[in-house]
């Protein structure tokens, strides 16, 4: 790694994150429609086995889900 190169950006040192623990920091809004078609948006929660990758930032976690959808746990910065 050069000099020249961001290191705030870089995962903290120490335990590393399993997926389940990924899966946990994350979740996923769902948006619905009741029977008078009003919207409402809830949190699901990712289930370990759907987390196809993952990714610590430091300030957030990134997680690919098997069917494709891309899920953060905040705002990055």
């Amino acid at each position: 790694m050069s000099d020249t190169q961001d290191k705030t950006k870089a995962p903290a040192a120490g335990k590393e994150l399993t997926a389940a623990e990924a899966a946990r920091r994350v979740k996923r809004v769902v948006a619905t429609a009741d029977k008078e078609g009003k919207a409402t948006a809830r949190d699901v929660a990712v289930k370990a086995d759907e987390v196809l990758s993952f990714r610590d930032y430091g300030t957030h976690v990134v997680v690919v889900t098997i069917d494709g959808q891309k899920l953060t746990s905040g705002a990055a910065e």
